[in-house]
């Protein structure tokens, strides 16, 4: 009965990532009608499960902080050719989009993703522990891309509204890619142990214990349907997007909730894997995925757009208003100081979630 089990849930992983290109393929560009938008809907979960499922074994394989890194970066690629595509096609409504997306993304993994993990872990374990040392760099990395990209764009005058100049969007897509590149190198290679789980005693934890690793050819395979299924969940997220958009304006919301609705269903896989590793006592993976796909997002989508800026028309609006600027100078704040002891009790996680929720609470209502 186990293995029947077992073979039943590689089965439906096998499946579900090709039933969603496929169905990606038939439904891409089209108004969909109801019964369609259920079924897109029901497959998007499925594929959302998937990705996490093939993220684990990838990551289970190649071990911490690589198999974070895979997830992160995977589904930042994706989500920067949704990005573009869109803005491609044009509108008043793109100017804003990549500003929107980033932060949006932003501040659901600095205060979504990681007040969820820190409530859960400290609430399972007793207390929430995790590597200062790795979680601050990353967190300093953050800050740092989050404030040339988002933020000085406001202050800037070579050019009129809260746009960068060519050399100004240029300096920062170049700076962007030298911080992502330079993180993933501390990440990876010369301070590695940094970004691995840690003890209560602070020990580093270099291996998993509770399964054997895959074998290459696994890895491999779930590798390749771990790109499907992202694929499907971008691809997906994008087509039921007009449902989406025409019930929040029938519901009399602003246009910006649709966005934070797209970055959510993106970032599920994210936040379903990090919550998995936070159940397990492994904290400091859930915040190198929350705070890689963050980085990541940032560090891809602002070069990304910086370079289809050349042939796409209209203007590109980076620069953060007032309200979002104090949100994200305080999500800093509170950041840091939840990272320099190493460990958490709830009431961390508890002031992410707060913030969060005023995230939420502003876009609905700004």
């Amino acid at each position: 009965m186990i293995v029947r089990l077992r073979s039943l849930t590689t089965q439906w992983t096998i499946l579900v990532p090709v039933l969603a290109v496929v169905l990606l393929a038939f439904t891409w560009g089209r108004d969909l009608p109801g019964a369609v938008v259920a079924l897109v809907t029901l497959v998007l979960a499925g594929a959302v499960l998937a990705a996490v499922h093939h993220a684990e074994v990838v990551a289970h394989r190649v071990g911490e902080p690589f198999g974070s890194l895979v997830l992160a970066v995977a589904v930042t690629i994706i989500e920067v050719a949704l990005i573009v595509t869109l803005m491609a096609d044009g509108g008043d409504k793109s100017s804003t989009l990549a500003r929107d997306t980033v932060f949006a993304a932003v501040m659901i993994t600095c205060n979504g993703i990681v007040g969820l993990c820190l409530l859960v872990a400290s609430l399972r374990h007793g207390l929430a522990v995790f590597n200062p040392e790795g979680t601050g760099a990353a967190l300093a990395t953050v800050a740092t891309l989050a404030t040339l990209s988002l933020v000085l764009p406001t202050f800037t005058t070579s050019k009129p509204g809260p746009e960068f100049s060519g050399v100004q969007l240029t300096f920062a897509a170049l700076s962007s890619l030298v911080l992502y590149g330079l993180f993933v190198a501390t990440q990876t290679v010369r301070h590695r142990d940094y970004f691995l789980p840690i003890t209560r005693q602070g020990e580093v934890i270099t291996a998993d214990d509770h399964a054997d690793a895959p074998s290459a050819r696994t890895a491999l395979i779930s590798l390749s349907l771990l790109g499907l299924a992202l694929i499907g969940v971008v691809g997906l997220a994008k087509g039921v997007s007009p449902t989406i958009e025409s019930g929040v304006e029938a519901a009399g919301l602003p246009h910006a909730v649709v966005g934070v609705i797209i970055a959510l269903l993106v970032l599920l896989p994210e936040t379903i894997a990090a919550l998995r590793s936070a159940r397990r006592d492994r904290v400091q993976t859930s915040l190198n995925l929350a705070l890689g796909s963050a980085m990541a997002s940032i560090g891809l989508t602002i070069p990304a757009v910086a370079l289809a800026s050349v042939w796409l028309s209209g203007p590109l609006v980076l620069g953060l208003g007032a309200t979002h600027m104090v949100l994200l100078a305080l999500t800093v704040v509170v950041s840091s100081l939840t990272v320099v002891p190493g460990r958490a009790t709830p009431l961390q996680g508890g002031v992410h979630l707060v913030l969060f929720a005023a995230y939420l609470e502003l876009a609905i209502n700004p």
